[in-house]
């Protein structure tokens, strides 16, 4: 049945892309003959589209390449490039007198695209509206439809969570009508953020300093980086000793060691020096015999595979990766990435909480673990994994599409990182489906007594050693600190052994305050906590960062001043937008939106009565906050005083504290004692205007065009003299050719 039109779209929607169009200046010349080629370019790809093909309308052009090879003849595959139409910049956007009804017009660049898609769809016997199977993508489905003007009841709408032939056809052969929900949960969620966002930026901008934003999900992390750097400059370290006893068995080679854990069967921590030198003096004679002696076996489960927030974290673990990293390169293997001259989309959709995985997915993969590891490591039933509360299981965990398709058989078609984030994901998915690991475990009470004496000290050690492999033959988890679980084996011990004490030593320790969060333990942190989506983690980490809210050091995320001023005053008085639990409410309102028990129109309502109240208040309250710029040791090179450091929508750069009377600038760069490869000049770390990024080039640019994205080494690559960068490998820092290609383990390192 051929998808039915509207004569027009609707009066709204018209009405807005008029106003957008509107709203643009007069094109040049040079724009004019561009738009004017494009349309031809369009007109042309109308012509030729036979009478009778289907339209098929995708997000990405990657996408459309991919998918278009899966369809042939018959079918013709375009992409929006995203979003087609969203909230202008310059205005609110939202009537909030009329329902909160929102004011869409057609976004900048995207005017020559919709051109081309309407003309497509005009040609075509029917639409599909193919965009990612989520809220974002059923929204922009929905404005598609309401620009070529389909039917919201229409079964125009087709979802796949995976880029390959059979989903695509199968898809296709199942279209379904929008789903108006998840589209009232999409617009609800940006229509909120707005309202935050617009109301609270202005206020922010008056009392603290232009260029800042708030937000639901930004604040809240905000908060949640700047109460735990309270918590450490509020932290007072406790003293106490360690007291380790290297015992020797009377039949094995190799003492091992064990700490004082009991004194006279009870607890005991020596807390300061004159306990441990205490202890060590009652010990001094002291014979030790093995009092208890534990073994145990235990089964360590597979892992489940990758959702977003663990994807993200795992890579930021392992590789170094930012989110926002991680989530562009995922998104390229999703796509689809050209494998032996097709393209191929290697990893089913990226933006997921689900841990679910289809049956024929398991069966392949078991399968291939029975021809690769034998039936030993192939479990009698597949894994099922049971995902966390609230999750939403619309889409399958994010897993390889073609379990055959091995990270180093295809290795040559991809990029560094993109062989990186697939290997990852595809062990990850490889250890899911496999038997578990089999642990044997060894804890050891020694008890170490004087003849003739009362006091009797307890004493502990613990080994561990793997009976079997399991699935930790393919993969082993990361952890927040860097340090790998290692295998630690005892001796062989039997209760009544005796040991004698080769050495017994005292170190003095502090407790530690809690760690700071890096990219990883953030988004932990939010997840489970229910701040945000999968899909918010990236932008908003990115966001706090560009504010100038946070800073980033070799992976730590650090609140700057700036940080904590806004909060703090955030906290006095907008307490519900930067309150943890709160904003956990209203993202599982949005979720009752998405499931249809609540409309989104009576969330915004609620919401914005109380909030509107506030911001009023606070508008008459608040008194402006004065920031002193911190002072640089560079003196301006006009008027000679020492430059100060400011933030721009670009990042941070160098001022004259003199401006307006002296407007110098100039962009922050530190030396690197490593000269240039080209010329032999400076090398200087500068910082790139958008994402303010860092990367090394040649103080003599223009002159000289050298230019990389990683610290340079200043060792010279052992096999062809190149010039070498430090990297994050997987088993540390490493150093890599930029001529060769050549990688080698680096012993010493500026910078991480």
């Amino acid at each position: 049945m051929a998808a039915t039109r509207k004569a027009t779209a609707t009066e709204d929607s018209k009405t807005q892309d008029q106003k957008g169009t509107a709203k643009k200046k007069a094109p040049s010349p040079k724009s004019a003959a561009q738009k004017g080629t494009a349309a031809k370019k369009g007109a042309a790809a109308s012509k030729k589209a036979e009478k009778g093909d289907k339209l098929v309308v995708v997000e990405s052009p990657a996408k459309a390449k991919t998918i278009t090879k899966f369809l042939g003849k018959g079918f013709r595959v375009v992409a929006s490039n995203g979003h087609v139409r969203d909230l202008p910049k310059s205005q609110l956007g939202v009537d909030v007198e009329n329902g909160f009804a929102p004011k869409y017009i057609t976004l900048r660049g995207r005017g020559e695209v919709l051109e081309r898609i309407r003309k497509e769809a005009k040609a075509a016997e029917r639409v599909y509206l193919a965009t990612d199977p989520d809220r974002e993508g059923e929204a922009i489905s929905w404005h598609l439809a309401q620009v070529l003007g389909i039917d919201s009841g229409e079964k125009c709408r087709i979802v796949f969570n995976e880029i390959t032939p059979n989903a695509v056809k199968n898809a296709i052969k199942a279209p379904r009508a929008l789903d108006l929900a998840l589209v009232d949960a999409q617009q609800a969620r940006r229509l909120l953020d707005r309202l935050v966002g617009y109301k609270l930026s202005p206020l922010l901008w008056a009392k603290v300093r232009k260029g800042l934003s708030a937000g639901r999900v930004q604040s809240v992390a905000t908060r949640i980086l700047c109460d735990r750097e309270e918590e450490i400059r509020s932290f007072v370290p406790e003293e106490y000793w360690v007291i380790t006893a290297h015992l020797a068995p009377e039949k094995a080679k190799k003492p091992f060691e064990a700490k004082l854990v009991g004194k006279n069967g009870q607890k005991y921590e020596a807390k300061n020096e004159a306990e441990a030198t205490a202890v060590k003096e009652a010990l001094k004679g002291a014979s030790y015999r093995a009092a208890e002696v534990k073994k145990a076996e235990k089964l360590r489960n597979a892992p489940p595979p990758f959702t977003t927030s663990n994807l993200q974290q795992e890579a930021a673990r392992k590789l170094g990766f930012t989110t926002k990293r991680t989530m562009l390169i995922a998104q390229q293997l999703y796509e689809g990435v050209e494998v032996r001259g097709v393209s191929t989309g290697l990893v089913t959709y990226i933006r997921t909480d689900s841990v679910r995985v289809s049956a024929e997915a398991q069966e392949a993969t078991r399968a291939l673990l029975r021809e690769r590891f034998g039936d030993a490591y192939v479990p009698e039933k597949p894994n099922v994994f049971k995902g966390r509360k609230n999750a939403q299981d619309a889409h399958e965990a994010i897993r390889p599409t073609y379990p055959d398709m091995t990270p180093d058989s295809i290795k040559q078609y991809l990029t560094a990182e993109q062989y990186k984030l697939y290997r990852l994901i595809y062990n990850r998915f490889l250890a899911s489906q496999m038997t578990p690991a089999k642990i044997e475990t060894v804890s050891v009470l020694i008890r170490a007594q004087k003849e003739g004496e009362k006091d009797s000290f307890d004493f502990r050690a613990t080994g561990s050693r793997v009976l079997f492999d399991g699935y930790t033959a393919v993969y082993t988890e990361g952890q927040d600190n860097g340090e790998e679980e290692k295998e630690s084996r005892l001796p062989s011990i039997a209760e009544g052994d005796a040991f004698a004490c080769t050495d017994l030593k005292a170190d003095q320790h502090f407790t530690q305050p809690p760690m700071r969060y890096t990219e990883a333990s953030l988004v932990r942190e939010l997840e489970e906590k229910g701040i945000g989506r999968p899909s918010t983690y990236a932008p908003t980490i990115t966001t706090i960062i560009e504010r100038g809210y946070v800073k980033r050091e070799k992976r730590v995320l650090y609140p700057t001043e700036l940080g904590e001023i806004v909060t703090r005053m955030m906290k006095e008085n907008f307490p519900d937008i930067v309150d943890v639990k709160f904003t956990a409410e209203m993202e599982e309102k949005l979720d009752q939106v998405e499931e249809g028990r609540l409309k989104g129109a009576e969330l915004l309502a609620e919401f914005y009565g109380p909030f509107q109240k506030t911001l009023e208040k606070a508008e008459a309250t608040i008194e402006k906050v004065e920031i002193a710029d911190e002072v640089s040791d560079i003196p301006c090179d006009k008027c000679g005083a020492m430059m100060v450091y400011k933030t721009g929508r670009f990042g941070r750069f160098l001022a004259c504290p003199n401006f307006p009377s002296c407007r110098n600038t100039r962009p922050i760069t530190e030396p690197v004692d490593v000269p240039c490869p080209k010329c032999g000049a400076k090398i200087l770390k500068r910082y790139a205007k958008k994402g303010g990024k860092a990367f090394y080039g040649c103080e003599r640019y223009p002159e000289c065009d050298f230019v990389c994205w990683d610290p340079p080494a200043k060792e010279k690559c052992p096999h062809c003299g190149g010039f070498m960068v430090q990297k994050h490998g997987r088993t540390g820092m490493e150093l890599k050719c930029m001529s060769c290609g050549t990688t080698v383990k680096a012993a010493k390192h500026a910078e991480e």
